[in-house]
């Protein structure tokens, strides 16, 4: 078995190809951070609109000081700009409630230290070296992809502040396209059963979690052919789902306890409906649109309620990116080539899932849709390092992560943009959280 083809690993891209593709990539970055934070005004800037959550000018400054870390001081070799500046914005010094009372750079030098920053980033991007002997940050335009992601991550991240926060909204998109064949769709698909290769030790832009690639045996399965919708969840909901320890892990069921749950956050019941705020804007719950905004707990507790479970990592991967007929693994679902609108919902174009059964373009060869895009997926996986994992080029990105106190999710959701989402991309979080932009959908065995 082989990994992806090096047409899409971009070794054969000439220098010339492989700048334009990084500053591609970070020019789009740098336009969401400014409709994200453009669009609020500086109190709500330097407000903190949850305890779970920065002050979104944290976000801002934050984006830049790890630009200049990475791009002028490691790469470019160059004099630190803002030296006393690292520790406010070191996501491992001080913790997110705690960040609001940082003698922070106010939202108007907060841009500007961004913009100028990110003006010598481009300079030495243009005379980077990103071939063949060179240093393994530049290889390929790594570290320019890693400083992308790493910014895309945070607009994400900022999203998630945007939908906490109170008032009107002030974001806007158009709606996702409706499924094709909702009705025609099996329910699950069949996984058969055998080795795989997981993870890649080819995609130059790969972060360290997802390498290098090797052989997984995986036991025939089946998996939802699409992510659990809010109809589904509403049917475990009317049926005692939050009243009845038995579906329960012994910590979600003290969580929904202590907090009193009853439904996905940001759901409230109104004569006799369903409703939802997001994004500022109040709205009935949609039945066929993949319920969002659940704890691993909460899809845990829903597969068990269902008789099913979640997926495994291992499981969630080959389902989306193993090939029968040609006994590899794809890029994507779909294949090598990049995502499109046609294929996932990515990138903030729209400001929530598409409805189950969507993006047929987008469905892997055994026949499951919607794996990238729309939601984050919570697997049954612990988060842990695939075996020979080499931390690169910090060991804060992934190792200190590492065991049973996070959980996997897998694919991605509307809030992510293309080049921090691959079929390779592993994202991880507490079993608790649910502010972020996750569902999950259910498999059994075969």
């Amino acid at each position: 078995m082989t990994d992806i083809p090096a047409a899409h690993t971009g070794q054969e891209l000439d220098a010339e190809a492989l700048r334009e593709r990084a500053v591609a990539a970070l020019v789009t970055a740098r336009e969401r951070t400014a409709l994200l934070t453009d669009s609020v005004d500086d109190h709500e800037l330097t407000a903190q609109h949850s305890p779970l959550m920065s002050p979104l000018v944290w976000d801002l400054a934050h984006i830049g000081n790890q630009e200049e870390l990475w791009l002028l001081r490691a790469v470019g070799g160059r004099e630190a700009l803002r030296p006393e500046i690292d520790g406010l914005y070191d996501a491992f010094e001080h913790s997110r409630a705690s960040r609001p009372s940082l003698p922070l750079l106010a939202p108007a030098e907060a841009r500007t230290y961004a913009a100028d920053v990110r003006g010598r980033a481009l300079d030495i991007l243009g005379g980077a070296t990103l071939h063949g002997g060179s240093r393994p940050l530049e290889r390929a335009g790594f570290a320019f992809g890693m400083v992308a992601q790493h910014e895309q991550q945070h607009d994400e991240t900022m999203l998630i502040t945007h939908q906490l926060r109170s008032g009107p909204a002030v974001l806007g998109a158009p709606e996702p396209p409706g499924p094709v064949d909702t009705v025609t769709l099996p329910a699950e698909v069949l996984v058969p059963g055998g080795p795989f290769t997981m993870g890649t030790s080819t995609e130059p832009w790969a972060l360290d979690n997802e390498r290098p690639a090797h052989r997984r045996e995986v036991a025939a399965f089946h998996i939802d052919t699409a992510p659990v919708t809010c109809g589904a969840y509403q049917r475990f909901m009317d049926d005692g789902g939050y009243t009845e320890a038995r579906w329960w892990a012994p910590e979600g069921w003290a969580m929904v306890r202590e907090h009193s749950l009853n439904a996905p956050l940001f759901w409230h019941r109104d004569s006799g409906q369903w409703l939802r705020r997001r994004f500022g804007v109040t709205e009935p719950v949609r039945a066929d649109e993949p319920v969002l905004h659940v704890s691993w707990y909460e899809a845990d507790a829903y597969a068990r309620w269902a008789g099913r479970r979640l997926p495994s990592e291992p499981e969630w991967e080959k389902a989306a990116r193993h090939d029968p007929a040609s006994g590899r693994s794809l890029r994507y679902p779909w294949g090598d080539e990049d995502p499109t609108p046609e294929r996932a919902n990515l990138g903030q174009r729209h400001l929530r899932p598409a409805a189950a059964g969507s993006y047929a373009a987008g469905r892997s060869p055994a026949g499951a849709g919607q794996l990238i895009g729309d939601v984050w997926e919570w697997t049954s996986s612990d988060f842990l390092p695939y075996p020979g994992f080499v931390a690169f080029p910090y060991r804060e990105y992934s190792e200190v992560f590492f065991g049973p106190g996070h959980k996997v999710l897998r694919g991605g959701s509307f809030a992510v943009d293309p080049v921090a989402c691959r079929g390779t991309f592993r994202n991880w979080d507490l079993p608790v959280r649910r502010q972020i932009f996750s569902g999950f959908r259910t498999a059994r065995d075969a």
